[in-house]
């Protein structure tokens, strides 16, 4: 049983490989929660920064162990992949900031929700990525739909205005106004917790309660969720192996989550990043088309690159423009 668990294949690969993976993630999430983070307080941007460069680290020795035992290309798809997926939730941060500030979410109890919320990503990142390794394994063609997808998505951002869209109002959410019509939702945040019992007014008795901090939990989880639709394609159109695809996209995300904190104060900064990101989706989408229309597959090294200098360019014409702001 041992044997077969360890050594059994499990998405193309060794099951021993996926348990690594996954030891070194719940490692990672006892430290963060456990011993780093047991008490409530802010994080400043200085631990934010020190917190998520231990976490890029540990990422990029990942991908030398990836390097390893699977060869130089795989292990180019993965730092592409994770570089991509780091890029494009950058844009996420918008979206967690408004959702605490919409909800009066302390900083103190900000890491709370995050740390929660990755374990849904996790879960839902897994069972996305999953489908999508069928259907491109069953039906070849669907990375054919990706690449349009990505495309069409890079020329929408293109479009858009540097301020993007952020001011909506989180009570807008049908995640917001779906808890609200059909639970009991305290006034204020009850500590950290996430559900309290306490006396309803309109009936006298004791019931069930969420909180505030609940209701950020779940619009944050839709909002990655929503994030990933964009994401997963994307990753895909660099490298259809499964193990690649997952493993990129929740280190990213780990190491992500522990910068918010630092880019959240600044993101007035990244203006124009969002049009560098919007190329990095064109290309991504084109790399899939390039064998097609004659021009032949791209390298992952030089993917790499491209990918690394879209998005430098973009970090500093933003800063370039922001300065005086």
């Amino acid at each position: 049983m041992l044997e077969t668990l360890l050594f059994g294949m499990f998405l193309g690969k060794a099951g021993w490989l996926w348990l690594s993976f996954l030891a070194i993630v719940f490692v990672l999430l006892v430290v963060d929660l456990g011993l780093l983070h047991k008490d409530n307080h802010e994080i400043g941007v200085k631990e934010s920064f020190l917190l998520s460069g231990g976490y890029i680290t540990i990422s990029l020795l990942f991908g030398l162990f990836v390097w390893w035992e699977l060869g130089a290309t795989s292990a180019l798809d993965y730092y592409t992949g994770y570089v991509i997926e780091k890029s494009l939730s950058v844009d996420n941060i918008f979206v967690m900031a408004m959702i605490f500030g919409a909800l009066y979410i302390p900083r103190k109890y900000q890491h709370r929700v995050l740390f929660w919320g990755i374990i849904g990503v996790i879960l839902m990142r897994g069972l996305m990525i999953g489908l999508g390794a069928a259907l491109v394994h069953e039906f070849e063609w669907v990375l054919f739909i990706f690449a349009a997808f990505l495309i069409f998505t890079g020329i929408k951002l293109l479009m858009m205005k540097p301020e993007g869209d952020h001011g909506k109002s989180v009570e807008n959410n049908p995640v917001v106004k779906f808890l609200r019509a059909r639970f009991k939702i305290t006034s204020d945040l009850v500590g950290q917790k996430f559900f309290v019992r306490q006396i309803d007014p309109k009936t006298g008795k004791t019931a069930l309660f969420i909180t505030p901090l609940f209701l950020a939990l779940m619009t944050i989880e839709l909002a990655d969720l929503v994030f990933a639709v964009d994401s997963v394609p994307a990753i895909f159109a660099i490298t259809t192996d499964p193990y690649i695809v997952y493993t990129s996209n929740i280190f990213a995300i780990l190491g992500l989550r522990a910068l918010y904190f630092a880019l959240s104060a600044m993101m007035e900064r990244f203006a124009y990043l969002k049009y560098a990101l919007a190329l990095v989706l064109i290309f991504i989408g084109l790399k899939v088309f390039a064998p097609v229309i004659g021009i032949g597959k791209i390298p992952a090294a030089i993917s790499l690159l491209i990918t690394l200098g879209l998005l430098g360019g973009g970090i500093v014409y933003s800063l370039y423009k922001t300065k005086k702001a």
